[in-house]
This record gives C-alpha cells, structure tokens and sequence, in this order.
C-alpha cells in the first residue's frame, strides 16, 4: 500500500505539469485544445530517442519541451491563420502527431530498463516537488509580465484587448505552445518514469488534465492565478490517489478511462448541484421570513 502510495504522489506530479499545461488552454484562453493527446506522446518520443540514442537526458528532456512547443505553434497557427475552428484545429494537429510520433520513434514502442534518465538516482518525492514549483512559480511570474496579462485577457474578451491594440493571434499561438510544451515536457517525463515509451500513451491525456484542473479548482479553490496553478497542480496528485485507491477496492485496469470520464462528470454537476441545493434553501428562508412577517402583521391587525 505504501508503495503504491508513493507511486500515485510520484506520478501525479509529474502529471502535474501537464495539468498546468491544459490550465492555460482550457482556462486561461478559453480554448478547447485537443494537440495534448498527441503532443504528450510527442515529448515521451524525443526523450525516448534521444536518451536511446546515447544523449544527454537532460538535453533530451528540453529538446522534448521544445518539440511540444512546435507542436502548439502549430494548432495555434491553424487556428488563427487558417480560421479553422479551435476544436477542430486541435483535434487535426493530434491526428497528424500519432503519424509523426511514429517517425520520430520509427517503432511502436521504445524501452529505456537500465538507462540513465534524468529521474534516475535521485529522491524522487524530493526533487519532482521542487520541480513543479519551478516551473508553477515560473508561470504565475508570466502570467503576471504584460504578454502574460494579454493573454489572459485574450481568454476574458478579446474584442476588448484588441482595441487596446494587442494582436490575439499572437497571444493565442504563445498561449497554445506553452501549453503544449509544458504537456510534452511531462511526458518526457513520464517516459523516463516509467523506463518506457508507446505511441498510445498519449491516449486520453486530455481528459486526465481536466479531471486535474476540475479536482484542483474544486477542493482548492481558484479565486486568483497563484491560487489556482496551485490548485491544478496539487488535483493531479489528488487525482493520482483517486485512482490508486481505485485499483486497491478492485476496479480493474481496463475500465480506468471510464472511470476518469466520470470523476470529470462528477466535479463538473456537483458545482452546479450545490449552487442549486443554497438557491433552493435561500428561497424556503425567504419564505418562512415572509410567513413571519405576515403573521406578525395579522397579529398586530388583531390586536388593534
């Protein structure tokens, strides 16, 4: 139990950086950003070649964040420049990617048991804690610069930021890249991790990221930007756990995406089913004031 414990912590901040990844897209920019499924794969794959081929894993690792930023750069570009709708320029670049991925990998599947990575002899709940804040600080600190804050205001109005003269485009295309080469970075990393990469990994990330992004802003809160990438970041840990304690009562492996599926079902009505359980409770309140103030008036009636 106790290793599966650490497992779940070890790789759920991993996953992490990848839920902070689709925390700008999906709620910074507004914008329903589907590369993730491929792009993830894209940074296990160039991480998993690089550190095959006998290169550094730490050049591997930043080559692979930099291959995630192309990759958004390019659904980015598709969008804005090509006018094509933003969940369809997405789900594009991740149909093209499953194709790249392979000639990147030029098999289905690469394994690395035995090879120095870059997760390799260190203290793992040590150092991946202080990595995620990094880079958690790091974004907080951009999202605070003025590119940053044009970009944020791209996702609450862009009519408005463009008559100030800001080019959304722009602000679009850097917004998506970092996201996606954020998600690539945490599946160098992940590849690493696990000492292994296929072409399917990918698969689902994206839901993954928003069960993380939903977990976090619903226990956590997401009153501001510091809040919240805290928040994203500790509901993919928590998410983690989920699904170890999941696999511990006897769910089996295979139903894991449905089961991820239905934890996003459930931490998006529940707002929603609160929200109407203090309305309706407001209303019986408002109610039985008004029952008391209309008794009080027909006693006083009474009484004169």
């Amino acid at each position: 139990m106790l290793l599966a414990l650490t497992g779940s912590l070890e790789s759920g901040m991993i996953y992490a950086i990848m839920a902070l990844g689709v925390y700008i897209t999906f709620r910074i920019l507004n914008f329903p950003d589907l590369t993730v499924d491929g792009s993830f794969t894209t940074g296990g794959a160039i991480a998993a070649v690089m550190i095959t081929g006998g290169g550094s894993p730490v050049i591997a690792t930043i080559a692979a964040f930099f291959g995630g930023l192309i990759a958004g750069v390019c659904t980015g570009l598709l969008h804005t420049k090509g006018k094509i709708n933003a969940l369809l320029a997405g789900i594009l670049m991740m149909i093209a990617l499953y194709s790249i991925n392979l000639r990147i990998m030029d098999k289905s599947n690469i394994p690395m048991l035995g090879m120095d990575t870059l997760l390799t002899n260190v203290k793992l709940l040590i150092v991946l804690p202080i990595a995620v804040l990094v880079i958690k600080l790091a974004l907080d600190w951009f999202l605070r610069t003025d590119i940053g804050l044009a970009l944020r205001a791209t996702g609450d109005n862009p009519r408005m930021i463009r008559s100030f003269g800001v080019n959304t485009d722009n602000t679009i295309i850097i917004g998506v890249s970092l996201s996606n080469g954020l998600v690539a970075l945490s599946g160098a990393l992940i590849a690493q991790y696990s000492a292994f990469t296929e072409i399917t990994m990918g698969v689902g990330m994206i839901v993954i990221g928003l069960a993380s992004v939903i977990i976090g802003e619903a226990l956590f809160g997401a009153r501001t930007v510091v809040r919240a990438t805290l928040a994203v970041a500790l509901g993919a840990v928590v998410y983690r756990l989920i699904v170890a304690l999941a696999l511990r009562v006897g769910v089996e492996a295979t139903d894991m995406k449905l089961m991820t599926a239905l934890i996003v079902i459930i931490a998006l009505t529940l707002p929603m089913i609160r929200e109407s359980m203090r309305q309706k409770a407001l209303v019986r309140k408002r109610a039985a004031e008004l029952d008391q103030a209309s008794s009080a008036d027909v006693a006083r009636g009474g009484g004169i």
